[in-house]
């Protein structure tokens, strides 16, 4: 089953269980905007929704619009994704469940391997720290003939996701990756990518691989640059060397993801 091609700005269908919302923030750092999913089962009056997103209240009467809230889910702190969340929980009389304890509005923080049923379907917890520590997939297993992933931002739908410095760290991230893979490669088929931002991607096991290999490639120039400027180079200094290209407006993403790539090494070394 192919599912259908993601469009644009207008919410849509992206797989049997899932639609797509993007909320009107978009910036250099958030890409379109940040996507918003309302879950459901065919047939279900309930819905799910994940990553309700900024204080904008357009987006999130459109989000209330699909149906009674029965549960909202939250990949990961950052504003972008969770600014919105007491509000709409209010608005639409829902629980809130998340990792952080701080963010959970009558329930329960996510447990890895937590098993949900809601709106018709089963959604199971996959934490995944790295991004940040309190970043969360949720795996659809049955959503269409292989399962699709909501990601957050630990796999984006264009480039690749920050390590966000210090609360964020380079080897749970890559741990976390691993264990996207093996999920997928447990699959027979390929495994939909429901990101945080940017568009659907189709094989969470390929999308892991490049990942895997775009960080391996960044730690090598970091080490390169290390060996030309010295073993205690600043954050800056790396970032100058690695990021000579990366525009101004993404300096400071730049700039966590070497501290994290530094703080890796210089922990192993």
């Amino acid at each position: 089953m192919q599912l259908p091609r993601f469009r644009g700005p207008d919410d849509e269908a992206v797989s049997p269980f899932a639609t797509f919302v993007r909320a009107p923030n978009p910036g250099p750092m958030t890409l379109e905007g940040t996507n918003s999913y309302v879950l459901r089962a065919p047939g279900s009056r309930g819905t799910v929704v994940v990553d309700p997103g900024p204080s904008i209240a357009s987006h999130l009467d459109h989000l209330a619009s699909f149906g009674p809230v029965e549960l909202v889910l939250l990949t990961h702190h950052h504003p972008d994704h969770s600014e919105a969340l007491a509000e709409f929980a209010a608005q639409v009389g829902a629980p809130v469940a998340a990792v952080d304890p701080a963010f959970c509005i009558d329930r329960a923080p996510l447990m890895d391997g937590e098993v949900i049923e809601a709106a018709g379907i089963e959604i199971e917890v996959m934490r995944t720290p790295g991004h940040t520590a309190d970043s969360a997939c949720f795996v659809l297993a049955d959503d269409g003939d292989h399962g699709s992933v909501l990601t957050g931002d630990t796999i984006l739908g264009r480039g690749t996701s920050i390590i966000a410095d210090p609360d964020g760290a380079l080897g749970p991230y890559l741990e976390s990756l691993g264990r996207l893979k093996a999920f997928a490669d447990s699959v027979r088929g390929m495994v939909a990518v429901l990101p945080g931002h940017g568009p659907v991607l189709r094989d969470l096991g390929s999308i892991c691989d490049d990942y895997l290999v775009h960080r391996a490639d960044r730690l090598d120039q970091v080490r390169r640059a290390l060996a030309r400027l010295g073993a205690e180079a600043s954050v800056g200094e790396v970032t100058d060397l690695v990021y000579a290209d990366t525009d101004a407006a993404v300096r400071p993403a730049a700039e966590a993801s070497v501290r994290a790539q530094l703080v890796y090494l210089r922990g192993r070394a």
